[in-house]
């Protein structure tokens, strides 16, 4: 008996979960895990308010309170989730960054007087480096995990976290689909001057010949700019508006029906990129930008299962925009999305049987 099957009959799923365990109280390594999470405490760029870099932290302390049972999934835990050890130096240097960054934005604000000129003007360029730095470190590393057969995930962090991971899965398939669940659109180019802002993740992302599509769900915050680029993406962008998906249901369409459209705009293979602030913001007060609006937790993973459901293969995820807030609810709350993640990613590739 190898040491996961040891762990797996020794460990009680019924039982409080081991605060001292893993995340999710599960006793697993990396190495004995199939599906391993890069947690990634970065918000340089964040311009609203901070507090998103504490994400995997919130997260990894919820995590314990969950139960592990899923009705659809047999033993789901059995699989295997581990979070890899957060990252001391990324979070000094992103909080370095970060205090230069919003005095940067403040003088932006004010007009770029001449006053701070010369302190603030090369700072893009400084921010712009370590976000390449970023990027090549969470590439080599999901590239190894992925070269183990591992399922990966990133845990941001702010929402410019996972594009090392996605730059790995271009070197991995052919080409694949993004579906992004958010408030925002993220595809302003360099935001505030800085090429790997959070608002400009999926900007970055249709870099990448192999995204051959990008599906938006939530969308009901964004620019003028933003809408044209996807108006004009000859259909490589699909927006769909939270107003408009919730006036159709208003007016008598289902849910179920809403998913079918989403999921018939996607390739077979499939990334998931979930920022937190697309459900409503009731389930997550403390996300960097919060807007009215939004998806139900259940709606959510409702969307998730059918996109399962279609015999679509999810390829990898993120969650990000996870910030503690004034309680535990967000992490909580992120902590239970990030489970779902897991589990249903890993039904997508054949590694747990579900009914669906």
């Amino acid at each position: 008996m190898n040491s996961k099957e040891q762990k797996i009959a020794n460990f009680d799923p019924n039982g409080v979960g081991d605060i001292n365990g893993g995340l999710f109280g599960l006793p697993f390594t990396i190495e004995e895990s199939e599906v391993v999470l890069i947690p990634i405490p970065w918000e340089v760029t964040v311009s609203y308010s901070a507090g998103t870099a504490q994400g995997p932290q919130a997260i990894k302390e919820a995590s314990p309170q969950l139960d592990l049972f899923e009705p659809n999934i047999k033993e789901a835990w059995k699989l295997g989730i581990a979070m890899e050890e957060i990252s001391e130096e990324w979070a000094a240097t992103s909080e370095a960054l970060r205090n230069k960054a919003e005095a940067y934005i403040n003088w932006l604000e004010a007009g770029s007087p001449e006053i701070g000129r010369s302190e603030y003007e090369n700072l893009p360029q400084e921010v712009t480096a370590k976000g390449e730095e970023l990027l090549a470190w969470l590439k080599q590393k999901a590239l190894n995990y992925l070269e183990q057969g591992k399922l990966v995930g990133v845990v941001g962090g702010d929402h410019s976290t996972p594009l090392g991971l996605m730059h790995a899965l271009a070197e991995k398939h052919e080409e694949y689909g993004i579906l992004q669940i958010d408030a925002h659109a993220d595809l302003r180019e360099a935001y505030e001057g800085f090429t790997y802002s959070h608002a400009s993740i999926m900007y970055n992302a249709l870099k990448l010949p192999q995204v051959k599509k990008l599906v938006q769900v939530g969308i009901r915050d964004l620019c003028q700019a933003e809408a044209e680029l996807a108006e004009q993406s000859n259909g490589r962008v699909t927006i769909f508006y939270d107003a408009n998906m919730k006036e159709n249901m208003y007016a008598g369409d289902s849910w179920k029906k809403a998913c079918k459209k989403i999921i018939a705009q996607l390739p077979q293979k499939v990334y998931i990129s979930f920022d937190i602030d697309g459900l409503d913001p009731k389930l997550c007060p403390g996300t960097g930008t919060p807007v009215p609006g939004g998806l139900e937790f259940e709606q959510a993973i409702f969307l998730m299962k059918q996109l399962v459901k279609s015999g679509r293969e999810i390829i990898g995820f993120d969650l990000n925009e996870v910030a503690p807030g004034d309680s535990e609810w967000n992490g909580n709350v992120g902590a239970r999305l990030l489970y779902k993640l897991c589990n249903w990613s890993a039904v997508s590739q054949g590694r747990l049987e579900a009914q669906l």
